[in-house]
């Protein structure tokens, strides 16, 4: 699987979790392995548990960062998205910051509200420039 769809899958597992919060990561992987809707690979499975592990400080950068909108604003889809672009940008240093921002801009052109991109891409950009350890 080339990385483009190994982020949209780590992406729908994503999604799977800010649609359910009460369920453990654990148990969304397990669901979606069993139901094999989401194929997976080792880039998946670390992007999607180290979202997780990582879920405080990623989201204290997507709050910081996304002036003037409450966290139960943003819509589960760009929530996911938020999330797995800015753990690209922290922690996996081979993807370029641009390529992680314009990956979440063309996913939520697919799977968000028609202006969702605008969002994101702004949080994203911001992000990036504002935010010391993001590459």
């Amino acid at each position: 699987m080339n990385r483009k769809n190994a982020r949209e899958n780590a992406f729908k597992l994503l999604f799977e979790g800010v649609s359910k919060p009460d369920e453990s990561a654990e148990d969304i992987f397990a669901k979606s392995q069993e139901v094999g809707e989401t194929e997976t690979d080792d880039y998946v499975r670390d992007v999607f548990f180290g979202v997780y592990a990582n879920l405080d400080r990623i989201d204290g950068i997507i709050e910081k960062y996304s002036v003037g909108w409450k966290k139960n604003r943003i819509s589960p889809a760009s929530a996911a998205l938020l999330r797995l672009a800015v753990y690209e940008m922290l922690f996996i240093e081979d993807i370029p910051f641009k390529v992680s921002i314009n990956e979440a801009v063309e996913l939520s052109k697919k799977y968000d509200d028609e202006k969702a991109y605008i969002f994101v891409n702004g949080v994203l950009n911001a992000a990036a420039k504002g935010e010391e350890g993001i590459k």
